[in-house]
């Protein structure tokens, strides 16, 4: 099963993230597939970026994001604009 999720970096006491692709048997600093965003969580406000095309394309292959990308995807906005694309299609199929 591929996952979404974070991978840390940064030095001691002063995290940032990447946000990954990955197989949910790597560990968490281990291989992964592909970077489709970090996370800084210190920084006033944290500072987040997605590649929202990228995003898309993982969701729609079936990854599952973490509980704490979820919470990130949400903050963009990119998991109401995939959770909406996704019944859109869906009701268009029913038709």
């Amino acid at each position: 099963m591929v996952k979404i999720r974070l991978r840390r970096t940064g030095k001691k006491k002063q995290p940032s993230y990447r946000i990954i692709v990955a197989d949910s048997r790597a560990p968490r600093d281990g291989r992964f597939i592909e970077t489709i965003g970090y996370y800084a969580p210190l920084r006033e406000p944290s500072d987040i970026m997605i590649d929202r095309e990228r995003a898309f394309h993982w969701l729609s292959m079936g990854a599952q994001p973490t509980k704490q990308v979820l919470n990130i995807l949400k903050i963009q906005g990119i998991w109401d604009e995939f959770q909406s694309q996704k019944k859109k299609v869906a009701k268009e199929e029913t038709n």
